[in-house]
């Protein structure tokens, strides 16, 4: 269903855009992000889950040494193989972005430790400025290779800031002040999917309509190899991602199975968000395997949950 909303909804933005000239971006967007698909997932959040630092410490520097280390390696090996600036910059960009809005329904589903689950998702969230700022290293040290120059006109390791006010600091306070309205906060668990598909639906009909997405049309027609290296790269990262995160993780266990999916899934719609600030700075190719990353994943996570529920 989700595939089906996201394919949908990037149609229609990139149709309202073509005939309309497209939306005018706003940071606004992220706002709305926070609000409708980071707030929810915090409510379980406590500040009493610091207790599980220690507990949990062997699975979480686990969980950290392969979404902060290793994965940004299989993509950074990937991104200079493609030849493209772009490309390279959007499967970093996923790379350093953990979890995501359903990493929690695959964690629930599986039988996993929903305790971990959610602090692994308050930390990841937390570690978005240390992805953005992955991001602008890579940027620098990278541009030479593809032949291009770096100029960070969006100010990538400024804008980390920005977003963890918008991403993490509001919705955080938001859902610490919602918590004294138990009705509310019943509501919206209760239809929490249907607000988080809604939400993803708006958020990409929106990007996909912004003006700058419309050039997505000229590189398919001066480049459209672009598209096809960009589906290959994407499903060798998560064919690696998979493979590495089941030799790491014990899948037996309810907590290294939490830790698994906050391997295995990435946070498509966030680095989707992020991507419309930097397309300028590291090309239009950049959304390409973010966009693929959805038609990726979705399948490669019910795939995962079936194997997961045979095993069981």
């Amino acid at each position: 269903m989700q595939l089906l909303l996201v394919i949908f909804g990037a149609i229609l933005g990139l149709t309202y855009g073509s005939y309309n000239f497209g939306f005018v971006f706003s940071s606004n967007i992220c706002l709305f992000a926070g609000l409708t698909l980071i707030m929810p997932s915090l409510f379980k959040v406590k500040f009493s889950d610091v207790n599980l630092l220690w507990p949990y410490r062997v699975v979480i520097v686990k969980s950290l040494f392969i979404n902060y280390l290793l994965l940004p390696l299989f993509a950074l090996a990937i991104g200079l193989i493609t030849e493209d600036f772009g490309i390279a910059a959007g499967l970093f960009l996923l790379s350093v972005l953990s979890g995501g809005g359903m990493v929690m329904h695959w964690i629930k589903k599986s039988g996993a430790d929903t305790s971990l689950g959610f602090l692994l998702l308050f930390i990841n969230l937390l570690f978005v400025s240390l992805s953005l700022l992955m991001l602008h290293t890579f940027g620098i040290y990278t541009s030479e290779y593809f032949g291009e120059t770096y100029m960070d006109g969006t100010n990538v390791s400024n804008f980390a800031e920005y977003v963890l006010v918008l991403l993490i600091v509001i919705p955080f306070v938001a859902s610490r002040i919602l918590l004294f309205v138990k009705p509310l906060v019943i509501w919206i668990e209760k239809y929490r999917r249907y607000i988080s598909n809604a939400s993803i639906f708006i958020i990409i009909v929106y990007l996909f309509g912004l003006q700058s997405s419309q050039y997505l049309f000229d590189l398919y027609d001066f480049e459209p190899e672009l598209f096809y290296i960009s589906l290959i790269a994407v499903f060798v990262f998560y064919l690696l991602t998979l493979v590495t995160s089941k030799l790491i993780f014990d899948l037996d266990s309810m907590y290294e199975r939490a830790a698994f999916w906050h391997s295995v899934t990435r946070y498509i719609t966030l680095a989707l968000i992020i991507s419309t600030f930097t397309t300028n700075t590291f090309g239009v190719s950049m959304l390409l395997p973010i966009m693929i990353a959805y038609v990726v994943q979705i399948p490669f996570a019910i795939l995962i949950d079936k194997k997961l529920a045979a095993k069981a």
